[in-house]
């Protein structure tokens, strides 16, 4: 079975953001990608408001990617990224893990760094 690397998760969030109509944080862990329009005007609807005009954000797939990695670094450690189309039928099917929760990047580590400094 093969492992997915977040560097995979942060390949699939690029790759989403080309069709994703906008972004959208809770300002805590929630981060989505509004897949159509319907999800789109729920986000702008639902999480923007007196104090919070900042959390939704319509730009290019570049400037989306740029605002989700700053919204990433800001969010607390139960943070996540799903896609998430309007389903009528059965609204948890619109939902798509890009980044599970819980999930961590990567960080560097510098073996020759000598630890008895």
């Amino acid at each position: 079975m093969a492992t997915t690397t977040m560097q995979d998760c942060w390949s699939d969030v690029e790759y989403a953001l080309n069709d994703a109509k906008l972004i959208a944080f809770d300002g805590c862990h929630k981060i989505y990608l509004a897949m159509d329009d319907i999800e789109a005007k729920w986000f702008v609807d639902n999480y923007n408001g007196k104090g919070c005009d900042d959390r939704t954000f319509l730009g290019s797939p570049d400037e989306m990617l740029a605002t989700i990695r700053t919204w990433w670094d800001e969010s607390c450690g139960l943070r996540f990224i799903n896609a998430v189309s309007h389903n009528e039928q059965d609204p948890n099917a619109g939902f798509v893990t890009l980044i599970p929760q819980g999930a961590e990047d990567e960080v560097e580590v510098d073996e020759d760094e000598d630890d008895d400094e």
